[in-house]
């Protein structure tokens, strides 16, 4: 989705959201007995820019980030174990949580890793050899 088009939705669908909140205070709620005072109405369309404007620089982020040419790019880049890898688990690589599988011994959860081969979307790691010596 390009930039243009992500602003112009979330535009949108935050205002069909405030819509929402003013037809439920001012409609729904006191039908209910319950009445919000309109400085609370307007505390509430405040909270809710304030969410909206937050959630679009997030989604606006995430939609910039350059994703990897391809998976094969991915061999011989160097991660770190999030869980053991006994023999499957997850590593970090760069700012990207992967599946992966150890192609050797087990592996434990924070520990050095690099990555020999992909397969679909699970990467086959095996220990960095520089890591375990420089612990002992």
């Amino acid at each position: 989705m390009k930039r243009k088009d992500y602003l112009i939705s979330n535009i949108v669908t935050g205002l069909l959201k405030a819509a929402a909140l003013v037809a439920a205070v001012l409609w729904l709620l006191p039908r209910w007995g319950i009445n919000i005072p309109m400085w609370g109405l307007a505390l509430l369309l405040v909270a809710l820019v304030a969410y909206e404007v937050v959630t679009f620089r997030i989604g606006a982020r995430a939609l910039d980030k350059k994703p990897v040419v391809s998976a094969q790019a991915m061999v011989g880049c160097h991660g770190k174990t999030t869980t053991p890898l006994i023999p499957g688990g997850y590593v970090q690589v760069g700012s990207e949580l992967w599946r992966a599988l150890s192609t050797g011994p087990n592996i434990d959860e924070d520990e050095e890793v690099i990555v020999v081969e992909v397969k679909r979307l699970t990467l086959l790691v095996i220990p960095l050899p520089d890591a375990k010596e420089s612990r002992l």
